[in-house]
């Protein structure tokens, strides 16, 4: 799994005012929670854009005065007015606590029906899951191959070894839907 880097420092002074002070220095306070205390740190803003600007499910080593802490991206605050980074929440990984992680999905394979001319439709980019940290992984993979037109893929039907899926069983990921050329073509053709 991909792990990044940052490097921080204690955060000596809370409050507002002090995070203010933080913030105007190119700083981005923040917090990690998970462990056996509370951590308050602060660190470069640029540290953080390959943790926030992606798509991708990633591990953060957060290094602070001497100690190493795995963590994950747990939530995001961003400044209303100017939209930089004001504020980020991590949690640590702690290898007998299961913890709650949103992991992307991999579409593989062509699905039957779009052979067959219709259009894939994906509803859901990524899954909320439940799992001890060892088996977090970069993406969740999702078969398409034996999606037909008219069919559904739905969260009960993915494959999720070592997780549980705390998404609703029967939302639907992806779909083929009939194209309206299809459409046309099938009331075209007499009735029998």
């Amino acid at each position: 799994m991909k792990t990044i880097t940052i490097e921080g420092h204690l955060r000596t002074e809370n409050g507002k005012k002090a995070a203010r002070q933080l913030r105007s220095q190119e700083m981005v306070p923040g917090v990690i929670y998970g462990g056996s205390a509370e951590i308050n740190f602060y660190a470069p803003a640029k540290a953080f854009k390959t943790l926030v600007y992606t798509p991708d499910f990633q591990v953060a080593e957060v290094n602070i005065d001497g100690k190493s802490y795995r963590t994950i991206l747990k939530d995001l605050q961003f400044d209303k007015v100017s939209d930089k980074l004001a504020h980020v929440d991590l949690l640590e990984l702690v290898d007998d606590k299961k913890v709650i992680a949103t992991i992307p999905l991999k579409f593989t394979g062509a699905a039957k029906g779009v052979k067959d001319g219709g259009k894939l439709i994906t509803k859901i980019k990524s899954l909320k899951i439940k799992a001890y940290p060892k088996y977090l992984k970069e993406a969740i993979e999702v078969d398409l191959t034996p999606l037909e037109l008219n069919g559904n893929i739905r969260v009960e039907d993915v494959k999720a070894d070592n997780m549980e899926v705390l998404n609703s069983p029967r939302i639907p990921i992806a779909s083929i839907v009939l194209t309206r050329q299809l459409k046309q073509e099938e009331a075209a053709t007499p009735k029998k």
